[in-house]
């Protein structure tokens, strides 16, 4: 295997991502780091409480022609029944021209088309995937993008011409899409025409529901623009929307969570308050890490030339910075911030035969990221004058791709669900009210600014809910950001709920770990084939949902307090679900 030099690996670094200058591209793995071995946590099951915003229940993807395949619609079948709350579903490429034709990081809605230099619409496509969503139960993110073939500016012609390949259909594939449409005018139409026609298809009632939002990442490649043009573009589209539904929630600018994305942000603000144009939410995404080489080229099943991983510092770091960009302005600070691409890996696409980095998208590690990110971001929530309302999953699932590919995804080939899905069951199980939940073995989102850019320790830290009907749900894990870093000794955890009502309450405990709920562990130990036999498939299906760790117990809490211990391995999350006790 030849390897590549620091040169060649600058220049295939993934562009989808601009990072920002505190942070490197990924946490390098460390081997002398300290373990937690012990930890208490206390929960106050009787204090008032914060309602909780489940700001997990989002999802989008790029691939809006898989929306409504039979495995995309199973796919949002089993999301909702993780939940009571309905997501919001955000695909690419609604109006992009094609054939339809699926494929990865890749999309066509097909809507806009020109005969003899007059517009007509073709609904053929956004008609099947809206009514996946919105049969499943979902709500629609509507990401207005990208520009038509058919408005395609003559000036993309001349400023990205075509490099003649087999492996590009065009110059409009390649990135024609990304310029600005060359007549706004026609542009608001389009806009307008979608949304009466969402608006006869689905209900006002539904439609209220959805979030209408312009682009994707303009500080980047997605935009081949000015900055004026996005804003004048933006003028356009919120105007269109309104037109036909008043009431609609209009918003972006959907920036990156760099240096760029910051100034894009706060001029897109500043531009939306001197002209008095509508803005219901503020959008921008983050992402945890772009592995160097983001490609490797190396024989199937090589390991990167470095160990790295997510960062969720960064990703906070990020979020906050934004939020205090949206704080700046007053008239909108207290808009919901709407991160609709909120991950820890760049891009969904790649995976362990791209780079071997991308490992921890199969495994136990990235549920348990999952869940300390949306307790970090809920605590953020906490001290910032403005607030996450949705913090979104980049992830659906690929088609053809080999089983355990690596991608971020929900589900593998053949129907196998990764680990990752069982983090979203365990979010639905959580109530409607945030409790006090103090561990003595975690680190704040206050301290952000005295941990980056070094990686935060190891961990073992909760999140803690009550239902309506007094149910307590409680999120306990044990993580630290080093996909690499190993234990083998488990953190004894000593958890004590207070201010519960006297009497018996019944024990329900669910894991996610390296042994439980976890048919990639299943996968590994059949040996990692690719096309698993019937035999295999099943054994993995077993043990692909939610498991019970342990059988329900019945707990005496006469003194108002109950006290459960765990043993955690390192890159696990119980659910503690702890409800009364009803005699037969």
């Amino acid at each position: 295997m030849t390897t590549q030099t620091p040169a060649t690996a600058r220049r295939d670094k993934n562009p989808g991502v601009e990072s920002t200058p505190l942070f490197p591209d990924a946490a390098p793995h460390d081997p002398a780091a300290a373990h937690v071995r012990s930890a208490s946590i206390e929960v106050d099951a009787a204090a008032s409480g914060e309602r909780i915003e489940p700001i997990w229940a989002s999802l989008g993807y790029d691939e809006i022609n898989w929306t409504y395949t039979t495995t995309g619609r199973q796919l949002l079948d089993t999301i909702a029944s993780t939940t009571h709350t309905p997501f919001h579903v955000r695909p690419h490429y609604v109006f992009v021209s094609g054939t339809g034709f699926g494929l990865p990081h890749q999309g066509s809605g097909n809507v806009y088309h020109e005969r003899d230099g007059v517009p007509f619409y073709d609904f053929t496509i956004v008609d099947q995937a809206y009514d996946a969503i919105v049969g499943a139960g979902h709500h629609v993110l509507v990401e207005l993008g990208f520009t038509p073939r058919d408005l395609v500016p003559e000036r993309a012609y001349e400023e990205y011409p075509l490099v003649d390949s087999p492996t590009v259909y065009s110059a409009y594939e390649a990135g024609h899409w990304s310029f600005p449409p060359k007549d706004y005018a026609r542009w608001g139409a389009l806009v307008a025409t979608l949304a009466q026609h969402c608006l006869e298809r689905y209900g006002e009632e539904e439609v209220s529901g959805w979030l209408w939002e312009l682009w994707n990442e303009p500080d980047i490649y997605y935009w081949r623009g000015t900055r004026e043009e996005f804003n004048a573009l933006y003028d356009t589209t919120a105007r269109a929307v309104r037109s036909v539904l008043p009431n609609a929630s209009v918003g972006g600018p959907t920036v990156t969570g760099g240096p760029n994305g910051v100034g894009f942000l706060r001029q897109f603000l500043q531009h939306v308050a001197d002209n008095g144009l509508p803005l219901d939410f503020v959008s921008f995404h983050t992402k945890g890490s772009r592995f160097v080489p983001w490609r490797t080229y190396g024989p199937i099943g090589s390991e990167a030339p470095q160990k790295q991983s997510p960062q969720t510092t960064k990703m906070l770091y990020e979020i906050r910075t934004l939020l205090r960009v949206m704080a700046e302005f007053p008239q909108f600070a207290d808009l919901p911030a709407i991160v609709d691409e909120c991950d820890a890996g760049v891009p969904a696409h790649w995976g362990v035969y791209d780079n071997s980095n991308f490992r921890f998208q199969n495994t136990e590690y990235y549920p348990v990221f999952q869940a300390n990110l949306m307790k970090k971001i809920l605590d953020l929530n906490a001290l910032e004058k403005a607030q996450v309302r949705e913090a979104t999953t980049w992830s659906f699932y690929f088609e053809g791709e080999r089983t355990f590919e690596g991608t971020r995804s929900f589900i593998t080939a053949n129907g196998v669900e990764k680990p990752l899905l069982n983090a979203y069951r365990m979010f639905g199980r959580l109530g409607t009210t945030r409790l006090p939940a103090v561990s003595d073995s975690t680190w704040s989102v206050s301290e952000l600014d005295a941990i980056v850019p070094e990686l935060p320790p190891e961990e073992v830290d909760a999140l803690a809910t009550r239902s309506d009907d007094g149910e307590i749900a409680i999120l306990v894990y044990r993580r630290t950001d080093d996909q690499y870093s190993t234990d083998d000794v488990p953190a004894e955890v000593a958890v004590k709920v207070r201010g519960l009502e006297s009497g018996p309450y019944v024990v329900e405990h669910y894991r996610i770990d390296e042994r439980h709920s976890n048919a990639h562990t299943v996968w590994t130990e059949l040996g990692r084939p690719w096309h698993p036999t019937a035999h295999e498939i099943d054994l993995m299906h077993r043990r692909m949902g939610l498991e019970e760790f342990e059988p329900r117990r019945q707990i005496d809490a006469s003194a108002g307090v109950c006290d459960i211990r765990l043993s955690l391995p390192l890159q696990s999350v119980s659910l503690l679900v702890i409800r009364r006790s009803v005699a037969r």
